[in-house]
Protein backbone atom coordinates (compact mmCIF):
# COMPACT_ATOMS: atom_id res chain seq x y z
CA UNK A 1 0.00 0.00 0.00
CA UNK A 2 1.64 3.44 -0.67
CA UNK A 3 1.67 6.51 1.19
CA UNK A 4 -1.28 8.10 -0.20
CA UNK A 5 -3.10 5.18 0.19
CA UNK A 6 -2.63 4.82 4.00
CA UNK A 7 -3.82 8.51 4.49
CA UNK A 8 -6.99 9.33 5.86
CA UNK A 9 -10.00 11.48 5.53
CA UNK A 10 -10.63 14.57 7.69
CA UNK A 11 -13.78 12.85 8.37
CA UNK A 12 -14.00 9.24 7.56
CA UNK A 13 -13.03 6.24 10.04
CA UNK A 14 -11.43 4.39 7.44
CA UNK A 15 -8.63 4.96 4.45
CA UNK A 16 -10.17 6.33 1.65
CA UNK A 17 -9.20 3.70 -0.60
CA UNK A 18 -10.62 1.08 1.33
CA UNK A 19 -14.14 1.95 0.49
CA UNK A 20 -14.80 0.59 -2.98
CA UNK A 21 -13.56 -2.52 -1.98
CA UNK A 22 -15.71 -2.73 1.02
CA UNK A 23 -18.86 -2.28 -1.20
CA UNK A 24 -18.33 -4.31 -3.36
CA UNK A 25 -17.96 -7.08 -1.32
CA UNK A 26 -21.22 -5.90 0.31
CA UNK A 27 -23.77 -4.95 -1.98
CA UNK A 28 -23.13 -0.99 -0.61
CA UNK A 29 -25.68 -1.29 2.11
CA UNK A 30 -26.91 -2.50 6.01
CA UNK A 31 -24.28 -0.40 8.82
CA UNK A 32 -21.24 -0.18 6.03
CA UNK A 33 -23.75 2.46 3.70
CA UNK A 34 -24.48 4.17 6.94
CA UNK A 35 -21.52 4.52 8.20
CA UNK A 36 -20.03 5.88 4.72
CA UNK A 37 -23.22 8.26 4.82
CA UNK A 38 -22.53 9.88 8.30
CA UNK A 39 -18.80 9.97 7.89
CA UNK A 40 -18.09 11.10 3.90
CA UNK A 41 -21.37 12.09 2.37
CA UNK A 42 -22.92 14.26 5.32
CA UNK A 43 -19.76 16.13 6.44
CA UNK A 44 -19.15 17.19 2.83
CA UNK A 45 -22.78 18.65 2.04
CA UNK A 46 -23.41 19.66 5.61
CA UNK A 47 -26.58 21.85 5.57
CA UNK A 48 -29.83 22.15 7.46
CA UNK A 49 -32.26 20.30 5.37
CA UNK A 50 -29.95 17.14 4.26
CA UNK A 51 -29.21 17.26 8.83
CA UNK A 52 -32.66 15.84 9.64
CA UNK A 53 -31.86 13.08 8.43
CA UNK A 54 -35.21 12.32 6.96
CA UNK A 55 -36.97 10.46 4.07
CA UNK A 56 -36.65 13.70 1.80
CA UNK A 57 -35.88 17.23 2.29
CA UNK A 58 -38.90 19.66 3.09
CA UNK A 59 -38.41 23.45 2.58
CA UNK A 60 -40.21 26.18 1.86
CA UNK A 61 -40.95 27.71 -1.39
CA UNK A 62 -42.64 31.23 -1.08
CA UNK A 63 -46.02 30.55 0.93
CA UNK A 64 -45.54 26.65 0.63
CA UNK A 65 -44.07 23.82 1.86
CA UNK A 66 -42.21 21.31 -0.38
CA UNK A 67 -40.66 18.06 -0.36
CA UNK A 68 -37.85 16.18 -2.76
CA UNK A 69 -36.44 13.12 -2.88
CA UNK A 70 -34.56 10.97 -5.00
CA UNK A 71 -33.42 6.87 -5.30
CA UNK A 72 -32.19 5.05 -7.65
CA UNK A 73 -33.16 1.23 -8.70
CA UNK A 74 -30.74 -1.37 -9.50
CA UNK A 75 -33.23 -4.79 -8.25
CA UNK A 76 -32.24 -7.98 -10.08
CA UNK A 77 -34.19 -9.31 -11.43
CA UNK A 78 -36.11 -6.87 -13.01
CA UNK A 79 -39.17 -8.62 -12.99
CA UNK A 80 -40.24 -10.97 -9.64
CA UNK A 81 -43.73 -11.51 -8.07
CA UNK A 82 -45.84 -8.98 -7.24
CA UNK A 83 -43.67 -6.35 -9.52
CA UNK A 84 -41.09 -4.94 -11.54
CA UNK A 85 -38.50 -2.46 -11.57
CA UNK A 86 -40.61 0.22 -13.34
CA UNK A 87 -43.46 0.10 -10.00
CA UNK A 88 -40.90 -0.28 -7.77
CA UNK A 89 -39.17 2.91 -9.37
CA UNK A 90 -42.18 4.94 -9.14
CA UNK A 91 -43.56 3.38 -5.96
CA UNK A 92 -40.14 3.81 -4.18
CA UNK A 93 -40.52 7.61 -4.85
CA UNK A 94 -43.85 8.20 -3.77
CA UNK A 95 -43.30 6.44 -0.57
CA UNK A 96 -40.43 8.86 0.02
CA UNK A 97 -42.06 12.17 -0.13
CA UNK A 98 -45.46 10.31 1.86
CA UNK A 99 -43.21 9.89 4.84
CA UNK A 100 -42.60 13.61 4.75
CA UNK A 101 -45.87 14.21 4.80
CA UNK A 102 -45.96 15.30 1.44
CA UNK A 103 -48.71 15.12 -1.53
CA UNK A 104 -46.77 13.65 -4.30
CA UNK A 105 -47.33 15.79 -7.29
CA UNK A 106 -44.53 15.09 -9.87
CA UNK A 107 -41.63 12.63 -11.03
CA UNK A 108 -38.44 12.84 -12.64
CA UNK A 109 -36.94 9.34 -14.58
CA UNK A 110 -33.26 8.80 -15.54
CA UNK A 111 -32.62 5.30 -17.37
CA UNK A 112 -29.25 3.66 -17.30
CA UNK A 113 -29.75 1.66 -20.55
CA UNK A 114 -27.38 -1.17 -21.24
CA UNK A 115 -26.89 -1.76 -24.83
CA UNK A 116 -28.10 -5.10 -25.96
CA UNK A 117 -31.53 -4.52 -23.57
CA UNK A 118 -34.77 -5.81 -25.86
CA UNK A 119 -36.72 -2.84 -26.65
CA UNK A 120 -39.53 -4.97 -25.48
CA UNK A 121 -38.30 -5.59 -22.35
CA UNK A 122 -37.67 -1.99 -21.69
CA UNK A 123 -41.53 -1.00 -23.31
CA UNK A 124 -42.74 -3.00 -20.23
CA UNK A 125 -40.67 -1.60 -17.65
CA UNK A 126 -41.92 2.40 -18.95
CA UNK A 127 -45.57 0.83 -18.96
CA UNK A 128 -45.28 -0.75 -15.94
CA UNK A 129 -44.02 3.07 -14.61
CA UNK A 130 -47.13 4.08 -16.48
CA UNK A 131 -49.39 2.35 -14.78
CA UNK A 132 -47.71 2.99 -11.12
CA UNK A 133 -47.44 6.84 -11.59
CA UNK A 134 -51.46 6.63 -12.11
CA UNK A 135 -52.26 4.64 -9.58
CA UNK A 136 -50.38 6.99 -7.03
CA UNK A 137 -51.68 10.23 -8.79
CA UNK A 138 -48.63 11.41 -10.41
CA UNK A 139 -47.08 12.89 -13.12
CA UNK A 140 -43.59 11.88 -14.56
CA UNK A 141 -43.24 15.15 -16.29
CA UNK A 142 -38.81 15.33 -17.17
CA UNK A 143 -36.21 12.60 -17.54
CA UNK A 144 -32.72 10.74 -19.23
CA UNK A 145 -31.30 8.58 -21.14
CA UNK A 146 -27.54 7.13 -21.08
CA UNK A 147 -26.59 3.83 -22.55
CA UNK A 148 -23.68 1.94 -21.47
CA UNK A 149 -21.33 -0.41 -22.80
CA UNK A 150 -22.78 -4.11 -23.39
CA UNK A 151 -21.90 -5.92 -20.12
CA UNK A 152 -21.72 -2.65 -17.83
CA UNK A 153 -25.16 -2.59 -16.67
CA UNK A 154 -26.87 -5.36 -16.15
CA UNK A 155 -29.42 -4.27 -18.15
CA UNK A 156 -31.22 -1.45 -16.87
CA UNK A 157 -30.81 0.91 -13.94
CA UNK A 158 -33.39 3.39 -12.94
CA UNK A 159 -33.16 7.12 -10.92
CA UNK A 160 -36.57 8.63 -9.88
CA UNK A 161 -36.55 11.72 -8.04
CA UNK A 162 -40.00 13.46 -7.10
CA UNK A 163 -41.15 16.67 -5.62
CA UNK A 164 -44.83 17.02 -3.18
CA UNK A 165 -46.33 19.33 -1.37
CA UNK A 166 -47.26 19.08 2.31
CA UNK A 167 -50.61 20.63 3.05
CA UNK A 168 -51.37 20.35 6.73
CA UNK A 169 -49.74 22.01 9.88
CA UNK A 170 -47.76 18.63 11.23
CA UNK A 171 -43.91 18.12 11.04
CA UNK A 172 -43.07 14.91 10.53
CA UNK A 173 -39.12 13.83 11.33
CA UNK A 174 -37.31 11.52 13.36
CA UNK A 175 -36.19 14.24 15.55
CA UNK A 176 -40.35 14.66 16.40
CA UNK A 177 -40.36 11.53 17.85
CA UNK A 178 -41.40 12.13 21.83
CA UNK A 179 -41.01 9.70 24.38
CA UNK A 180 -44.08 7.55 24.90
CA UNK A 181 -44.73 7.77 21.34
CA UNK A 182 -46.50 4.59 20.21
CA UNK A 183 -44.64 2.73 17.41
CA UNK A 184 -47.04 1.36 14.78
CA UNK A 185 -46.47 -1.33 11.96
CA UNK A 186 -48.81 -0.79 8.55
CA UNK A 187 -48.56 -4.78 7.66
CA UNK A 188 -46.51 -7.56 7.91
CA UNK A 189 -42.80 -7.76 6.63
CA UNK A 190 -40.21 -10.23 4.49
CA UNK A 191 -41.89 -10.23 1.84
CA UNK A 192 -40.19 -8.10 -0.54
CA UNK A 193 -36.94 -10.09 -0.25
CA UNK A 194 -38.19 -13.39 -0.38
CA UNK A 195 -40.22 -12.89 -3.20
CA UNK A 196 -36.86 -11.13 -4.76
CA UNK A 197 -34.93 -14.13 -3.43
CA UNK A 198 -36.86 -16.60 -4.63
CA UNK A 199 -37.41 -15.11 -8.28
CA UNK A 200 -32.91 -14.95 -8.48
CA UNK A 201 -32.53 -17.76 -7.19
CA UNK A 202 -35.33 -20.05 -8.91
CA UNK A 203 -36.41 -21.06 -5.41
CA UNK A 204 -40.49 -22.63 -4.99
CA UNK A 205 -42.01 -22.62 -1.96
CA UNK A 206 -45.44 -24.42 -1.07
CA UNK A 207 -47.24 -20.90 -1.28
CA UNK A 208 -46.22 -17.80 -3.98
CA UNK A 209 -44.71 -14.96 -1.89
CA UNK A 210 -45.28 -11.81 -3.29
CA UNK A 211 -43.35 -8.26 -3.14
CA UNK A 212 -45.69 -5.95 -1.07
CA UNK A 213 -44.36 -3.05 -3.64
CA UNK A 214 -47.47 -0.88 -3.36
CA UNK A 215 -47.56 3.62 -3.30
CA UNK A 216 -48.43 4.22 0.56
CA UNK A 217 -49.40 8.28 0.05
CA UNK A 218 -53.20 7.45 0.18
CA UNK A 219 -53.16 6.08 3.29
CA UNK A 220 -50.85 8.43 5.01
CA UNK A 221 -53.01 11.20 3.58
CA UNK A 222 -55.83 9.04 5.23
CA UNK A 223 -54.12 9.50 8.48
CA UNK A 224 -53.27 13.13 8.29
CA UNK A 225 -56.85 13.88 7.09
CA UNK A 226 -58.41 12.21 9.98
CA UNK A 227 -56.43 14.35 12.43
CA UNK A 228 -53.97 12.33 13.21
CA UNK A 229 -51.10 13.55 15.23
CA UNK A 230 -47.75 11.99 12.87
CA UNK A 231 -44.54 12.63 14.46
CA UNK A 232 -42.31 10.33 12.22
CA UNK A 233 -42.85 8.16 9.64
CA UNK A 234 -40.37 5.66 7.67
CA UNK A 235 -40.54 2.99 5.10
CA UNK A 236 -39.39 0.45 5.60
CA UNK A 237 -36.60 -0.90 2.45
CA UNK A 238 -33.35 -1.51 2.15
CA UNK A 239 -32.10 -2.79 5.75
CA UNK A 240 -35.66 -3.65 6.90
CA UNK A 241 -37.71 -2.63 9.85
CA UNK A 242 -34.33 -3.41 11.95
CA UNK A 243 -32.61 -0.62 10.24
CA UNK A 244 -35.46 1.82 10.04
CA UNK A 245 -36.07 2.10 13.70
CA UNK A 246 -32.00 2.03 14.43
CA UNK A 247 -31.96 5.12 12.13
CA UNK A 248 -34.98 6.86 13.95
CA UNK A 249 -33.39 6.22 17.37
CA UNK A 250 -30.23 7.62 16.56
CA UNK A 251 -31.62 11.05 14.98
CA UNK A 252 -34.35 11.80 17.37
CA UNK A 253 -32.24 10.56 20.27
CA UNK A 254 -34.51 8.52 21.70
CA UNK A 255 -34.83 4.63 22.86
CA UNK A 256 -37.33 2.62 20.90
CA UNK A 257 -38.61 -0.88 22.70
CA UNK A 258 -40.66 -3.84 20.61
CA UNK A 259 -42.14 -6.76 20.73
CA UNK A 260 -41.67 -9.36 18.46
CA UNK A 261 -44.30 -11.71 19.54
CA UNK A 262 -46.30 -8.12 18.24
CA UNK A 263 -44.56 -7.89 14.74
CA UNK A 264 -46.47 -9.45 12.18
CA UNK A 265 -44.59 -11.65 9.79
CA UNK A 266 -46.50 -14.43 7.46
CA UNK A 267 -45.72 -18.38 8.05
CA UNK A 268 -44.72 -18.70 4.72
CA UNK A 269 -42.33 -16.14 4.74
CA UNK A 270 -41.24 -16.98 8.36
CA UNK A 271 -40.40 -20.83 7.06
CA UNK A 272 -38.34 -19.62 4.06
CA UNK A 273 -36.01 -16.92 6.62
CA UNK A 274 -35.55 -20.37 8.51
CA UNK A 275 -34.42 -22.49 5.97
CA UNK A 276 -32.99 -19.73 4.10
CA UNK A 277 -31.26 -18.17 7.50
CA UNK A 278 -32.68 -14.33 7.00
CA UNK A 279 -33.92 -12.42 10.16
CA UNK A 280 -37.43 -11.18 9.11
CA UNK A 281 -36.59 -7.92 10.65
CA UNK A 282 -33.62 -7.08 8.13
CA UNK A 283 -35.23 -7.65 5.17
CA UNK A 284 -36.31 -4.83 2.09
CA UNK A 285 -40.36 -4.18 2.15
CA UNK A 286 -41.60 -1.98 -0.53
CA UNK A 287 -45.20 -1.24 0.53
CA UNK A 288 -44.83 -0.93 4.49
CA UNK A 289 -44.15 1.52 6.72
CA UNK A 290 -43.53 2.47 10.89
CA UNK A 291 -45.36 5.26 12.44
CA UNK A 292 -44.81 7.27 15.56
CA UNK A 293 -47.61 8.63 17.39
CA UNK A 294 -48.72 10.16 20.38
CA UNK A 295 -50.17 7.56 23.10
CA UNK A 296 -53.38 9.24 22.86
CA UNK A 297 -53.76 8.64 18.95
CA UNK A 298 -52.44 5.11 19.11
CA UNK A 299 -55.79 3.16 19.12
CA UNK A 300 -57.41 5.41 16.67
CA UNK A 301 -54.81 4.75 14.08
CA UNK A 302 -54.21 1.55 13.78
CA UNK A 303 -58.22 1.14 13.74
CA UNK A 304 -57.70 3.52 10.72
CA UNK A 305 -55.42 1.96 8.70
CA UNK A 306 -56.63 -1.23 9.14
CA UNK A 307 -59.64 0.40 7.09
CA UNK A 308 -57.93 0.84 4.35
CA UNK A 309 -55.94 -0.12 1.22
CA UNK A 310 -52.57 -1.43 1.86
CA UNK A 311 -52.77 -0.59 5.77
CA UNK A 312 -54.75 -3.85 6.48
CA UNK A 313 -52.85 -5.85 9.38
CA UNK A 314 -51.36 -2.53 11.03
CA UNK A 315 -50.74 -3.26 14.54
CA UNK A 316 -48.58 -1.07 17.57
CA UNK A 317 -45.66 -3.00 17.80
CA UNK A 318 -43.81 -0.92 20.39
CA UNK A 319 -43.11 2.33 22.62
CA UNK A 320 -40.75 5.02 22.76
CA UNK A 321 -38.91 5.70 26.03
CA UNK A 322 -36.13 7.91 26.68
CA UNK A 323 -32.96 5.64 26.54
CA UNK A 324 -31.27 5.48 23.24
CA UNK A 325 -30.81 2.43 20.80
CA UNK A 326 -33.75 0.00 20.09
CA UNK A 327 -34.40 -3.09 22.34
CA UNK A 328 -36.37 -6.25 21.08
CA UNK A 329 -38.17 -8.07 23.93
CA UNK A 330 -37.97 -12.07 22.22
CA UNK A 331 -41.11 -13.77 21.87
CA UNK A 332 -39.40 -15.76 25.61
CA UNK A 333 -39.38 -12.66 27.39
CA UNK A 334 -35.24 -12.12 26.84
CA UNK A 335 -34.21 -8.48 25.86
CA UNK A 336 -31.83 -7.78 22.72
CA UNK A 337 -29.85 -4.99 21.32
CA UNK A 338 -31.38 -4.16 17.61
CA UNK A 339 -28.27 -3.32 15.62
CA UNK A 340 -27.73 -2.18 11.79
CA UNK A 341 -27.07 -5.41 9.61
CA UNK A 342 -23.25 -5.35 9.43
CA UNK A 343 -22.90 -6.81 5.96
CA UNK A 344 -25.92 -7.15 2.84
CA UNK A 345 -28.60 -9.96 3.55
CA UNK A 346 -30.03 -9.57 -0.37
CA UNK A 347 -28.01 -7.20 -2.52
CA UNK A 348 -29.40 -5.66 -5.63
CA UNK A 349 -32.66 -5.99 -3.69
CA UNK A 350 -34.58 -2.28 -4.42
Amino acid sequence: MTKAQMQFSPVCPLPISQYPQILMAHGGGGKLMHDLIESMIVPAFSNPLLGERHDGAVFEVGPARMAFTTDSYVVKPMFFPGGDIGSLAVNGTVNDLAMCGARPLYLSAGFIIEEGLETETLWNVVNSMKRAADAAHVALVTGDTKVVDRGKGDGLFINTAGVGVIDHEFTIGPRQVRPSDAVILSGDIGRHGIAIMAAREGLEFETAIESDCAPLASLVRGLINDGIEIHCMRDLTRGGLASALVEIAEAGRVGISIEEALIPVREDVRGACEILGFDPLYLANEGRFVLFVPEAHAERAVEMMNERTYGEGATRIGTVGELSGVVLKSRIGAARIVEMFTGEQLPRIC
